[in-house]
């Protein structure tokens, strides 16, 4: 016998969907404050200076030279961290850890600046979650009747 769902049944997984979609969303949030914070602890336990030249400025990343204190070049592969307003040739000063010349900042910027776009997604996603759950709710209420 195969089992008859009510809407009630519907609503009820559909919000419990929902409310896993949004807690998702949530521990993102939490990772996009959090990743920069470790990043910088760890650039801060370690600290050199150096100043690099922009070689490209992409849409996922920016990518520096550098010669740290040994004189090494390096090119971080996974580009700078906190690259908003720079340019292609332009020189800059960036802290890096000396123990991973790969983890570079620019220098003065701090994780602090992940806050508001971390915000910004929580608040959409909150938006969208909310919308969702009333979507849901209204759709599966009128169904009962």
């Amino acid at each position: 016998m195969v089992p008859r769902y009510t809407p009630t049944v519907y609503r009820r997984r559909l919000h419990q969907l929902t409310l896993a979609l949004y807690l998702a969303a949530l521990v993102g949030v939490v990772g996009m404050v959090i990743g920069p914070a470790l990043n910088d602890h760890a650039i801060a336990s370690h600290p050199a200076r150096a100043l690099a030249t922009v070689k490209d400025v992409g849409m996922l990343r920016t990518t520096v030279d550098f010669q740290d204190s040994e004189g090494i070049y390096h090119t971080p592969q996974h580009g700078l961290l906190y690259p908003s307003g720079l340019g292609e040739g332009q020189q800059v000063w960036v802290q890096y850890a000396q123990d991973n010349p790969d983890l570079v900042k620019v220098e003065g910027r701090e994780w602090t600046l992940a806050i508001i776009p971390a915000l910004s997604v929580g608040v959409v996603a909150t938006l969208i979650a909310g919308l969702m759950w009333k979507l849901i709710s209204f759709f599966t209420r009128r169904a009962e009747k």
